[in-house]
């Protein structure tokens, strides 16, 4: 990237997939400058040779990871549920898409974050759910028998 568009990037909006990042660049008028597919290596070394902008992405748990990073490079990173980020993709869905309306919709000035989390809340957040997950499953399989003359036989039906 030259540094002429270095500098006239305002705004970023990644899309993160399992292989590569699409990124979508505004600058300070909402002129797409930036159009790009980055592997997942060379986003962070590649944005920290960019003056601090706004970043935009869908929370999950590689957001996260991603938005601390981008933080600590002096970026405004911002994480959004992807419920809120829908209503502003054009078009028939598609990586660039995505990262295109993840960029509008971080711009907007109601838009409702999520909190970067850091790595321990990560983990106790999993393992929540894995106990959730594992109290789901003892229910079912107790679900599963019925009571027919006081003994336990399965239930066929």
């Amino acid at each position: 990237m030259s540094q002429k568009l270095n500098a006239a990037i305002a705004v970023i909006g990644i899309d993160i997939g399992k292989n590569a990042f699409r990124l979508v660049g505004h600058d300070h008028r909402g002129a797409i400058v930036l159009r790009q597919k980055w592997s997942g290596g060379q986003v962070e070394a590649r944005l920290a040779n960019l003056p601090p902008c706004l970043i935009g992405m869908e929370a999950c748990v590689g957001a996260h990871h991603l938005s601390r990073k981008l933080q600590m490079l002096g970026h405004d990173a911002r994480l959004m549920p992807a419920k809120y980020v829908r209503p502003y993709s054009k078009g028939q869905k598609n990586d660039f898409r995505d990262a295109e309306a993840i960029a509008e919709a971080v711009q907007r000035p109601t838009m409702k974050f999520v909190a970067t989390k850091t790595a321990d809340q990560l983990d106790l957040q999993a393992l929540h759910r894995v106990r959730d997950r594992l109290i789901g499953q003892r229910t079912g399989v107790i679900n599963q028998y019925v009571i027919v003359d006081s003994s336990w036989i399965d239930y066929v039906g």
